[in-house]
């Protein structure tokens, strides 16, 4: 299943206070840039990050998904609708 591009806009306004944020379609998904390096991206109309240490220190309980089959597990952001939370945890990514 393709993310829908009302999702992808949604997240990107939800990300909208943070400078240098780009994305790129890629096979019915979009892949998410902070400053020019890949955080994560919508897969399946999901907002997903690399699971860095900084993300987990964030998000201790965030359920591991994975973006799609075969993939390495990601984590899911479930604070979609909180801003504030997003401009701590995209830089800590």
């Amino acid at each position: 299943m393709a993310s829908s591009k009302a999702y992808l806009e949604y997240v990107l306004e939800q990300l909208s206070g943070i400078p240098e944020i780009k994305h790129r379609a890629m096979m019915g998904e979009y892949i998410i840039y902070y400053q020019g390096k890949v955080i994560g991206g919508v897969y399946d109309d999901r907002f997903l990050v690399k699971p860095t240490a900084g993300a987990r220190a964030m998000m201790p309980d965030a359920p591991e998904e994975l973006p799609y089959p075969s993939a390495k597990p990601m984590l899911l952001v479930e604070e979609i609708d909180d801003r504030a939370f997003l401009e701590e945890l995209i830089p800590a990514i």
